[in-house]
């Protein structure tokens, strides 16, 4: 098993409760002007989990790391998670996490460790790789996961 799917359980885990413990009022407030509420916050980690899902299984079927990018600010407003009730939110950000740990488990060592000199990882990961420096899609499903929890700890 991968460390980041282990990871990654963990930190569902250790987030649901908490989650579940906000209340449908408190989901909708922001926490600064111009700052997501927990509902957009979440749904932002819908949305990363949407895209790296897609991500995380091609991945295996080509030789290199590049993906599509998306507007992070834009797919949360389009799919208005400000009005979307929080205890489905968090059971889709629940369930779509826990589908990635199974992906993520699914994908061969030699996949995942393989070095690719090829990628976008200078654009679209959490902690961005030199566009000139290999990398591994064991680099990018950790980064997923550190992504993840970041956000969580704003919360």
């Amino acid at each position: 098993m991968s460390d980041a799917a282990s990871d990654l359980r963990a930190a569902i885990e250790d987030a649901t409760p908490r989650l579940r413990s906000i209340d449908e009022e408190q989901s909708a407030v922001h926490r600064a002007p111009g700052k997501w509420s927990p509902r957009e916050l979440i749904g932002h980690l819908i949305d990363s989990a949407s895209n790296n899902h897609q991500r995380f299984v091609r991945a295996q079927f080509q030789d290199d790391l590049v993906f599509p990018t998306y507007d992070q600010d834009e797919w949360v407003r389009a799919q208005r998670y400000a009005d979307a009730p929080w205890a489905e939110l968090v059971d889709l950000w629940r369930g779509f996490n826990l589908q990635l740990a199974r992906v993520i488990e699914a994908i061969p060592a030699d996949e995942r460790e393989r070095p690719r000199t090829r990628h976008n990882l200078h654009k679209i990961a959490w902690r961005t790789v030199p566009e000139d420096e290999a990398t591994t899609l064991d680099y990018f499903l950790h980064d997923y996961v550190g992504h993840l929890r970041h956000h969580l700890g704003q919360l």
